[in-house]
């Protein structure tokens, strides 16, 4: 699976920690189980706290690219 076949995409560029992670929550539950939320973001916090978010809630990150300052978190909802 790769980052451009995403169900929905959810920009949080140019946001601080903690709302992409606030914002990747609401958004996960607006898909399907199975279903993929792609997350744009450029806090260099993101990457941890996305990684602490899958675990956490049995979420599985697909994958994750970084081009310059912004990161591309692909996770699949999986309940």
């Amino acid at each position: 699976m790769s980052i451009d076949t995403a169900d929905k995409t959810l920009d949080c560029l140019h946001l601080l920690c903690p709302t992409p992670i606030l914002k990747i929550s609401k958004a996960i539950k607006e898909v399907e189980v199975g279903q993929t939320v792609l997350m744009l973001a450029d806090d260099p916090g993101a990457k941890p706290d996305m990684d602490t978010w899958t675990r956490r809630l049995g979420h599985e990150m697909v994958d994750f690219e970084q081009e310059g300052k912004v990161m591309r978190f692909l996770v699949r909802r999986n309940k």
